[in-house]
């Protein structure tokens, strides 16, 4: 039995009550990010949920009945036998025709399943090796011309991936030259969706190099040319308010801000894109977080990156941890030592689950800061060191 069928049935019953996915997620205390992950049939529902909706949505029992029949894995039965990420770059290499789609989307998928569920491990390398073989390939014309499109949009949306990646690797000359591959391919197989994406990685690219005007440019190229649906919408504001407190205007940035916050809250998921699921209200308030600790408004940034941390229920991988690691150097920086051991002390737990070079330097440059505090508590100077002992440890020790 297909998870399809769980994940279509809870959107019927949503559509039926006239329900958002939000609405639900704040109903049941889920994140809204997981839910949104179920119900576009990329993760298994706990038996939790499953019990949660079917009491909301009044289902009678229906929806655990379907859920028991669901097949266990988040990915196919193929890829469960076989999860090895070089034999699906072996398929890559042997797969002819409408197969070669396929193997290239399959390919993607578990790439993604594996960077959301084990934050642990970089996917930077295999999936550049998978599009190589995919890009060999392309521009062989190792295949029937009858699937070009189709090949095409599956191999921008795995250039895709492989840019995220390297570019979460801070590997910042590869990355570009993947998200360029992205765009060029998105455009040259009309995927508009995957060509959105990539604008998106980009200006974040962009703007974490510090080429800040850059990353306005491309947030403004789509939202001056182009109708998008609330939450794509939502994306493109947050990356425009991080081009302009990088340019200076942060009054303009927290308008920005604002209005991506707004299309969040008010959106209901509608014709968003798959992908979308991501952009979460806490991640937008990290962000913003963000964008007032570049324009030097410290409390108020402690405010917004308290709210996308949450270091009360633990520090989460992804950009959870970026947001506890700029609240970390925020607290440091208004001597607020109580609170800063407690969110460092988080940091240790969390950073050996965490392969994000990106996050990485962040939470390495807070376990400096130990060298240069005064009239700190020695219980947090010795927390971080601590901190800087687990970013030092070997990954092979058990």
């Amino acid at each position: 039995m297909d998870s399809g069928e769980f994940s279509q049935r809870v959107r019927d019953l949503l559509r039926d009550r006239d329900m958002s996915v939000r609405a639900v997620a704040r109903h049941l205390n889920y994140d809204h990010a997981y839910l949104s992950r179920v119900l576009s049939g990329k993760q298994r529902p706990s038996t939790q949920l499953v019990t949660g909706l079917d009491q909301l949505l009044r289902a009678n029992g229906k929806l655990a009945e379907i859920a028991a029949r669901v097949t266990p894995p988040t990915v196919s039965p193929e890829i469960a036998e076989s999860p090895a990420i070089t034999d699906r770059i072996l398929r890559l290499n042997e797969a002819r025709e409408a197969d070669f789609v396929q193997a290239i989307r399959e390919t993607s998928h578990l790439l993604v399943v594996l960077d959301n569920e084990l934050s642990g491990v970089s996917i930077a390398e295999p999936a550049g090796r998978a599009f190589k073989v995919v890009h060999r390939r392309l521009g062989a014309g190792d295949y029937d011309p009858r699937y070009e499109r189709d090949i095409q949009s599956a191999a921008a949306e795995l250039a895709e991936i492989t840019g995220w990646a390297l570019f979460d690797a801070e590997r910042d000359g590869a990355a570009r030259r993947f998200n360029q591959e992205a765009l060029f391919l998105a455009n040259l197989s009309g995927d508009r969706s995957i060509a959105l994406l990539t604008l998106q990685n980009m200006a974040m690219h962009s703007e974490w190099r510090g080429r800040n005007q850059e990353a306005l440019s491309i947030a403004r190229s789509v939202l001056n040319r182009r109708r998008l649906s609330p939450r794509v919408e939502a994306m493109f504001r947050m990356r425009e308010a991080k081009g302009l407190v990088g340019t200076g205007r942060t009054s303009d940035a927290v308008e920005s801000l604002q209005r991506a916050r707004s299309l969040i809250e008010d959106g209901n998921d509608v014709g968003e894109p798959d992908w979308s699921w991501w952009l979460t209200d806490r991640e937008i308030d990290g962000h913003w977080g963000h964008a007032l600790q570049i324009a030097g408004d410290i409390q108020k940034a402690i405010e917004r990156l308290l709210q996308s941390a949450k270091p009360g229920c633990g520090v989460a991988t992804g950009y959870a941890s970026m947001s506890s690691a700029r609240l970390a150097q925020c607290l440091l920086d208004v001597n607020a030592w109580r609170d800063a051991e407690d969110v460092v002390s988080a940091l240790v737990t969390a950073a050996p689950g965490i392969s994000s070079g990106r996050t990485l330097r962040l939470i390495g440059h807070v376990a400096k800061q130990r060298e240069r505090l005064n009239g700190a508590p020695t219980s947090l100077t010795d927390t971080l060191e601590h901190l800087a002992e687990k970013l030092d440890e070997d990954p092979f020790t058990l």
